[in-house]
């Protein structure tokens, strides 16, 4: 695409001149269309504006999923700042390292963190706009709604494909890390979408107008419940962006928690086409609740639904087949990071497939310790690097950044942390984050591949597996287990499960039944939970 004058603001703009009337936004019985989500984002920009936050300035939001979130992200796009994604489980230390790390000059958030952010004011100099959502806004913050209220819509200029996009890193594997992207890039990577309809992706703003055409006569245009937080990459790049880029609708749900019966009546009630979810921790509820409603008696009209998209975590292949066998829908794998797309893995029914093992984009490409391409069919485990759209760094951490985004042979990768090996088809079967695997007596383990092979064990509803010290082996495997109900906790079959898929010494040492296993809101791993709770037991022989 022409990343010389493209931008978010533009796309979204251009999409409130195209398709007024259409809805773009809805919240429970709440419905904007693409007219007055531009509109409500065009009076933020100004107050915004008022309150001298400018381009470059960085606009922290701290909320569930809802339009105000999405509104003001789009007006600090319009106004060239740059949104600040905060996981809005954060405690008053988390939150204030945050903020101030991310140099943050105005700050959304929403009423039931009030508290929390009062708490840590006098922390944070940089930060002179306080804007609440919902509630009476007092000491000194204003209101979201007053705000759309009173301030006139800002007049429309040109933006700059040079402007800054970050997305601050979930901190599952360390210290989050804001990552940065031209806006003109990222765009670029958005309109891979198109190709994936059987359309060329569009190189200069007509074409994309052209295809957005194409894309309405064939009534292709998403309606997308976003199950998942929007403050993470899963929910807002495939749950809002790539939607939005099509000309799609965002579904967002007025619940602060995962209800798989909610997410089945807003697709029953809103006719969705697609659901955008992280991984086993979200479809195995989803499955559960669909069979739970059929034995009621008040099965879900799911006939509108089309696709089901995951990324971030796994979703294994025996919850695809259980889904699929309820479900006539194609379910989308997408693997990637903050970092960088690499592939996806694509599911229907009556397909063979594999937890983990995916088809790369043309610009992926798995490198060895050395930097020389993994040769496919090896068996040689190596790092995913991706250089489709690769982001111009961290925010102020030179050394990640340099570790992070690296030039081979005259190409720029962004290394996602991940490790795979290549099949001899050239297919990629993803092993997991290079830094939790677990070294055993100078083994390499990766997690994902145990977990996968319990999750076999049909006793098995959900696992998490970490590396703990061990006197003799350096490290060994721990894992944490949530047995599905009325199964008992056998830990010989377990046992016996593991090893008749891998390697005697990736089975665990140690097995720690749990009630639930404890996630992120994103469904992803809670690695420090499941290492402090395995600590507490004995180190096994």
């Amino acid at each position: 695409m022409d990343t010389g004058n493209l931008h978010l603001a533009t796309l979204w703009e251009t999409l409130a001149e195209r398709s007024p009337a259409r809805p773009a936004l809805v919240h429970g019985p709440l419905e904007y269309s693409f007219a007055v989500y531009e509109e409500r984002a065009a009076r933020l920009a100004t107050a915004l504006d008022a309150a001298r936050i400018g381009p470059g300035a960085k606009v922290a939001i701290l909320s569930h999923n809802r339009p105000e979130y999405l509104e003001a992200q789009f007006a600090a796009f319009k106004i060239g700042a740059v949104p600040v994604n905060v996981n809005f489980q954060y405690v008053e230390a988390e939150l204030a390292a945050l903020l101030a790390d991310a140099d943050a000059e105005a700050l959304f958030f929403e009423s039931c963190y009030a508290a929390r952010v009062h708490a840590i004011r006098a922390q944070l100099p940089l930060l002179r706009l306080y804007v609440q959502i919902g509630g009476e806004a007092a000491g000194g913050v204003c209101s979201h709604e007053q705000l759309v209220a009173a301030a006139p819509p800002c007049a429309r200029a040109p933006h700059s494909a040079d402007d800054i996009y970050m997305l601050y890193t979930g901190g599952t594997t360390g210290r989050p890390k804001g990552v940065m992207y031209r806006h003109g890039d990222f765009v670029h990577g958005l309109m891979a979408e198109y190709e994936n309809r059987g359309l060329p992706r569009p190189t200069t703003l007509a074409e994309w107008q052209a295809n957005l055409d194409v894309i309405a006569a064939r009534g292709d245009q998403p309606v997308m419940i976003v199950a998942c937080p929007l403050m993470h990459a899963t929910g807002m790049w495939i749950g809002v962006m790539v939607v939005h880029a099509l000309g799609g609708t965002v579904v967002t749900l007025p619940t602060t928690s995962f209800d798989p019966d909610v997410v089945w009546r807003a697709v029953q009630e809103r006719r969705a086409t697609h659901v955008t979810i992280v991984g086993d921790s979200f479809a195995k509820p989803l499955l559960a609740a669909l069979d739970a409603a059929v034995a009621a008696g008040r099965a879900y009209d799911l006939s509108s639904l089309r696709f089901i998209v995951s990324s971030g975590a796994m979703w294994s292949a025996e919850v695809k087949q259980a889904l699929l066998a309820r479900l006539d829908v194609s379910l989308v794998d997408v693997i990637g990071s903050s970092e960088g797309s690499l592939g996806r893995a694509l599911a229907s029914r009556g397909q063979p497939m594999a937890t983990g093992h995916f088809l790369p984009r043309s610009t992926t490409r798995v490198f060895a310790a050395d930097d020389t391409p993994v040769t496919p069919g090896s068996g040689v485990a190596g790092r995913l690097a991706a250089s489709v759209v690769v982001p111009l760094g961290y925010h102020k951490d030179r050394e990640k950044s340099a570790a992070t985004f690296r030039t081979i042979e005259g190409v720029r990768y962004a290394f996602t942390g991940d490790h795979a090996t290549v099949e001899a088809d050239g297919s990629i079967s993803f092993l997991g984050r290079g830094n939790q695997c677990i070294n055993t007596a100078g083994e390499k383990v990766y997690p994902e591949e145990v977990e996968e092979a319990l999750k076999r064990h049909p006793g098995v509803y959900d696992c998490l597996v970490v590396g703990i010290p061990h006197p003799r082996l350096g490290e060994c495997v721990a894992a944490l287990v949530a047995f599905a109900p009325g199964r008992p906790a056998d830990e010989r079959a377990l046992d016996a499960e593991v090893r008749r898929n891998l390697a005697p010494y990736k089975a665990p040492r140690l097995i720690v039944p749990v009630a639930a296993i404890q996630r992120l809101p994103n469904g992803k791993a809670d690695y420090a939970w499941a290492r402090r709770l395995a600590l507490t037991r004995p180190v096994p022989p």
